[in-house]
């Protein structure tokens, strides 16, 4: 059974819906069909007619729809409930198309659409009065239909809204207190009642703001006047004074705060305006106020009381909170019902272009803010074609940031990729210039400062790789040049810019020279050794060419001493005395020579990678500085120009270490006991994105730098040698060094006093061999380079014994037969000069062939310790009991062995693991191991330190044994002498 009130909706909804039709018929239809607009203010007025029209027809519609279930519920009321009202189930719906309507509607109140629009057709609007007036109450028959024409267009719709309230609070006490429509209709009266604030406040605003552009200046409304600009407050009416800057007037719209002095004016986004409600004594010199901030001026707003000040600040919060959302409030809504008590969020995101700040000038910022500063990510925009993509802190670059810098007139931009410290680079950067070089390394105070890589472009005229020391913007210190165009490269110091000091070139065709250097000239004497191993000593061009008075020594020990002189259609010059008497020289005098030993002490060298790392150790190993110092991963530079969001670094940590510092320093001090240690550090070493690690890529790509290509010189092993060694000690100090930071954030004392870190016995049993594999292919190399002639013997000696069964070539090398395996062979008597090879010894030679699996020195000596054990196994095996090898009976054995597991460069190998291991081991059973394989012995006949007669070796290395053993026990042309 239906309601009276539902009687009466249905009444109201019909009068109002044929009310709807009239005013668009009479007023809507008329001002549409005016000629098309000639001028921007009229086409204005035109567009937001056009709107309104859409809203009122959307209005129209709504009414329709609650029309429709009304009647079907008078209808049906027993199968339609009241429940299914449209005005009581989907009230949000009339609330929002009134809220649109009364939006446009007084837009047009405020920029004088009506008013505009009759204009053009006066008189018709003049006929039009009474029909107008008939929808108006309250109003004389004086009334002019222009001035009549916006009241039609909101009174009727005001008081359908207000019977709307007044019918569904009927409704509501109707139905019964238990009736389920009940809450529906008072809630939806709710509603409309909020709706009802909502218009008068519009209308309000919409009549104030049409008042002020009635007593401002034309010159002032032109600039300020908007459809969508609504007056809040006017300090004419609350006064407020701005200090310090001037102003007459101060007025707060909807989305700009405006200060007015005389005809000139200034507008702050009230997006970008923050009020601070407590001052000092210094922001404020009377009354009551607060402080404003905005991107680039600061001043206070004071009124007379407390009351005004109130005022202003309560205005000024929920205006801002409104011009952030984009959307007016409609007061009492549930969402809205605390807006008063609401400040507005510190932290914003907008767009803003600077005009007065000097590093800032004309760019526009589009990103995050906070208190009126650029704070957090954004982008900046200069009209000359800069911009900057990255993390701001308090206005400034501070963070991870990426800058383009047009160069010249060419579309070619330099683009630095860096991290930023109150404006200015500061730490690790990439930096790739419009010339195409790359700079790969660290800044400070914008100018590229520490170890850092500059590369040209392979296309480059004159292309070059400089790896290095910085001091402000050039080269300074221990660095590496190579000069790809000439094929050389010079290791050596340097001084702005210039090569200057004690330096090494090392040439693509081998030859390398060592000399003093004064502003990239060379100075004084030096040393020049040649591919054939000869040796200069004196002065020479970079061309290479021999001046002044100088000496050459020859490779078999002849020298010539001369003056040495070159001319042009002369050809060379010298005038000397050439000594050929035959004097055996010392190896290293010539061909083995080492460069640079003295001239870069190993602690001087590469002090630009361990400084960043020594700071951020003395610093704490502060968290905000950790990225700084180790860098980051970033896409290419073709891949960040494809879209802003590859601007940013990928911080992705795919390795098994945490990568904050935090953590990493929480966990230091848990791996106490080797084991866990060693764990630790194996997998620290190999993170890219831990400090151990980071520095141990950095010791790598400078090791590489250095001695790899042009620079694998067998005149540079010994610096090369000196350098794995340092680093090892460096690691372990940087370890140690973060450890006692770990320890002292977390209040722990450490158990034993360390003493020297760097010369720690630790470095060498912990981190050289997890070091060792990154330098090992360019050290390697330079031990097989120095080792090369020995090698090549031992090579071709092995070679020709591999042609001996094991049973002659036992005889071969003196071993007594009691001690030959030839059980293992299973021959009879007859066999046993038979031609079976590779079988005696066999689990030895397996175990030596293993020692060339790994480049950890500590397990090449377990192979090799495993391979005595071996060979002592199988005599105990052969006697029958346990037998002690003596020297006589060891070294033909190991010969033996090391023949059969023809391991290649096998002096370098030994060298290798004699100057690598761990200096415990000296003087034990490795020594040992590696004496018999390295030392030279007494020859055949000669007494060794015991007395005793060795066996026939000869004063030669244990490489060139096996290639004379081979010469000496063959017969003529090859053949084997059967002893």
């Amino acid at each position: 059974m239906c309601t009276p009130e539902e009687t009466s909706l249905l009444q109201a909804e019909e009068t109002f819906l044929a009310l709807l039709g009239r005013i668009n018929t009479l007023i809507f239809q008329p001002l549409l069909l005016a000629g098309e607009p000639s001028n921007s203010k009229d086409q204005e007025c035109m567009r937001l007619l056009l709107q309104l029209s859409v809203q009122y027809q959307q209005l129209w519609d709504l009414t329709q729809a609650s029309l429709r279930t009304l009647r079907q519920r008078l209808n049906s009321p027993a199968t339609v409930s009241m429940e299914a009202l449209h005005l009581l189930h989907s009230p949000d719906l009339f609330l929002e198309a009134y809220r649109r309507y009364f939006v446009i509607y007084t837009s047009c109140v405020v920029v004088q659409t009506f008013q505009k629009a009759t204009r053009k057709k006066s008189e018709f609007w003049r006929s039009q009065r009474k029909a107008l007036k008939q929808f108006l109450t309250n109003v004389t028959l004086e009334t002019s239909g222009a001035a009549a024409l916006p009241q039609v267009l909101c009174q009727p719709l005001t008081d359908h809204v207000q019977q709307y309230v007044l019918i569904l609070l009927r409704l509501g006490d109707a139905v019964g207190e238990h009736h389920p429509a009940r809450e529906l209709a008072i809630q939806a009266a709710d509603r409309f009642v909020t709706l009802q604030s909502f218009i008068r406040q519009a209308l309000g605003e919409a009549s104030a703001t049409q008042g002020l552009w009635e007593t401002l200046g034309n010159r002032l409304v032109d600039a300020l006047c908007s459809a969508d600009r609504r007056l809040l407050q006017d300090s004419q009416k609350v006064p407020v004074v701005a200090s310090p800057v001037r102003a007459d007037r101060v007025l707060l719209f909807n989305d700009v705060l405006v200060l007015v002095q005389g005809h000139s004016f200034q507008t702050f986004d009230l997006k970008l305006v923050w009020v601070e409600a407590r001052m000092n004594e210094k922001q404020i010199s009377s009354g009551h106020g607060f402080h404003v901030i905005t991107p680039e001026e600061e001043f206070c707003l004071s009124a007379k009381d407390a009351q005004g000040q109130a005022c202003w600040l309560s205005k000024v919060s929920q205006a801002i909170c409104q011009a952030l959302s984009g959307k007016k409030a409609m007061p009492g809504l549930e969402q809205d019902q605390n807006q008063e008590g609401i400040e507005p969020p510190a932290a914003r995101y907008c767009l803003y272009t600077f005009q007065t700040v000097d590093r800032f000038r004309l760019a526009t910022y589009d990103g995050n803010w906070f208190w009126g500063k650029p704070h957090g990510k954004g982008t900046l925009k200069w009209p000359d074609g800069r911009n900057h993509v990255g993390d701001f802190h308090q206005g400034l670059e501070h963070g991870f940031g990426i800058r383009l810098v047009p160069h010249g007139a060419e579309d070619k931009y330099d683009c630095y990729k860096c991290h930023w410290w109150e404006g200015q680079m500061q730490g690790y950067g990439i930096c790739e210039y419009a010339d195409e070089s790359i700079y790969k390394g660290y800044f400070r105070d914008n100018l590229r400062q520490g170890f850092g890589v500059l590369e040209s472009s392979p296309q480059a005229p004159q292309p070059f790789k400089f790896m290095g020391h910085w001091h402000r913007d050039k080269k300074n210190g221990y660095g590496v040049w190579e000069d790809k165009d000439r094929g050389e490269r010079y290791i050596g110091m340097w001084q702005a810019d210039h090569r200057h000091g004690q330096g090494i070139v090392v040439t693509q065709s081998g030859i390398c020279y060592q000399r003093t250097f004064h502003a990239d000239k060379m100075v004084g004497p030096g040393i020049l050794l040649l591919e054939d191993d000869s040796l200069y000593e004196g002065s020479f061009t970079r061309d290479l060419a021999y001046i002044g008075k100088g000496k050459i020594t020859f490779p078999n020990g002849y020298f010539l001493k001369a003056s040495f002189s070159t001319g042009i259609g002369r050809g060379f010059h010298t005038q000397g005395v050439l000594e050929t008497t035959a004097h055996p020289l010392d190896p290293m005098h010539t061909c083995k020579r080492q460069l640079g030993i003295d001239a870069f002490p190993v602690e001087s060298r590469w002090q630009g990678i361990y400084q960043q790392f020594q700071e951020f150790i003395n610093s704490n190993c502060p968290e905000e500085s950790q990225e700084v110092f180790l860098g980051f991963h970033i896409q290419t530079a073709k891949e960040l120009r494809k879209s802003q969001e590859y601007l940013f670094c990928d911080r992705s940590n795919p390795d098994e270490v945490s990568a904050k510092i935090k953590d990493i320093l929480a966990e230091l001090p848990t791996h106490q006991e080797p084991e866990s240690l060693q764990l630790y550090l194996q997998k620290a070493l190999k993170s890219s994105v831990h400090p151990l690690g980071k520095l141990l890529k950095l010791l790598t790509l400078a090791f590489q730098a250095t001695y790899s290509g042009i620079g694998a010189n067998k005149h540079l092993l010994v610096l090369a040698q000196e350098e794995v060694k340092h680093h090892a000690k460096e690691i372990w100090a940087f370890y140690q060094g973060m450890l006692r930071v770990a320890l002292k954030q977390q209040n722990l004392t450490r158990e034993e006093n360390e003493g020297n870190e760097k010369s720690h016995p630790e470095a060498y049993r912990l981190v050289l061999p997890l070091i060792l594999p990154c330098f090992y292919p360019e050290l390697f190399m330079l031990y097989m380079l120095y080792h090369e002639k020995e090698d090549n013997l031992y090579s071709q000696g092995i070679s020709d014994l591999s042609l001996f069964p094991d049973t002659k070539l036992l005889e071969c090398l003196d071993v007594h037969k009691h001690l030959w395996p030839l059980k293992d062979l299973t021959l009879t008597t007859d066999q046993r000069h038979s031609l079976v090879r590779d079988r005696c010894f066999l689990s030895a030679t397996e175990c030596l062939q293993k020692i060339i699996t790994t480049v950890d020195p500590r397990e090449k000596l377990e192979m090799l310790e495993k391979t005595y054990d071996e060979i002592e196994d199988t005599v105990s095996r052969v006697l029958e009991r346990e037998y002690k090898l003596p020297m006589d009976d060891l070294l033909p054995l190991l010969i033996y062995v090391v023949s059969r597991a023809r391991i290649q460069h096998l002096g370098a190998e030994i060298h290798l693991i004699r100057d690598m291991m761990d200096p415990i081991h000296r003087g034990g059973l490795y020594d040992f191991l590696l004496t018999a394989l390295e030392v030279r012995q007494p020859g055949k006949g000669e007494k060794g330190k015991d007395g005793r007669k060795n066996s026939f070796f000869s004063l030669v290395s244990f490489q060139e044994r096996i290639y004379f053993i081979y010469r000496i026990r063959s017969g003529p042309e090859g053949t084997l002498q059967i002893m």
